[in-house]
């Protein structure tokens, strides 16, 4: 399904009956509306990132349901398109936190290849209809890969943003794990706890403090 060590750790998952019928559901969604992201790139945040190379999670709600800004990854999107308002927060903390300056490029591909499983709870949505497809079965999924990270032996530090990402936290029961938590990036909620959390350095301290190589931040 995936193509890495990601099958082996899924394989008895993608067997059950509410991943069949949630996969039926998505195939025929496919054949008479617009849905991001397309088949090819549902599973991007697991093919980006293996299971092994797994040091940090940023949890998000659903795909952007705007043309051309999905790729399968948590807050990120294409290059091709403008910066939506939470990830242009995400990069102000980032600046303000350890330096790196505001980027032209959007997308976070270059997180995910160092380690940061970027990992929404839906992995598919309608065009122009966020959360549409909420409720379908894809958060049974995504609860039982952080429930499978929790059970590494490698310390992972969880990022969680917002109070839906908040509420996973009853899955990270292992206390080799860190959880960072904060308020939303969102121009909403980012001046109520986002900004000034410094997410960036609180990681990578932790990763060096249990001897992982940090995250490389910069996304250009």
């Amino acid at each position: 399904m995936i193509g890495n060590s990601w099958d082996e750790y899924l394989k008895d998952e993608i067997q059950k009956e509410y991943f069949k019928e949630l996969i039926s559901f998505v195939q025929n969604e496919y054949k008479t509306k617009t849905i991001f992201l397309a088949s090819n790139e549902l599973f991007n945040a697991f093919r980006y990132t293996p299971y092994e190379k797994v040091k940090v999670v940023i949890l998000g709600q659903d795909p952007y349901h705007g043309d051309n800004q999905a790729e399968g990854l948590s807050f990120s999107v294409s290059n091709q398109v403008l910066k939506p308002p939470s990830l242009q927060n995400i990069f102000k903390e980032r600046e303000s936190d350890i330096g790196i300056p505001f980027p032209k490029n959007n997308s976070l591909i270059p997180w995910a290849e160092e380690g940061v499983l970027l990992l929404n709870s839906v992995l598919t949505v309608e065009r122009k209809k966020p959360a549409s497809h909420k409720d379908k079965g894809w958060e049974t999924f995504t609860d039982e890969v952080i429930k499978i990270i929790n059970k590494k032996e490698r310390p992972v530090v969880f990022i969680l943003w917002g109070s839906f990402a908040r509420s996973k936290k009853i899955f990270i029961t292992n206390k080799i794990h860190y959880i960072i938590e904060s308020a939303h990036p969102s121009p909403f909620s980012a001046y109520n706890g986002f900004f000034g959390s410094k997410p960036f350095s609180k990681t990578n301290n932790f990763l060096k403090q249990n001897n992982i190589d940090p995250i490389n931040w910069n996304n250009e």
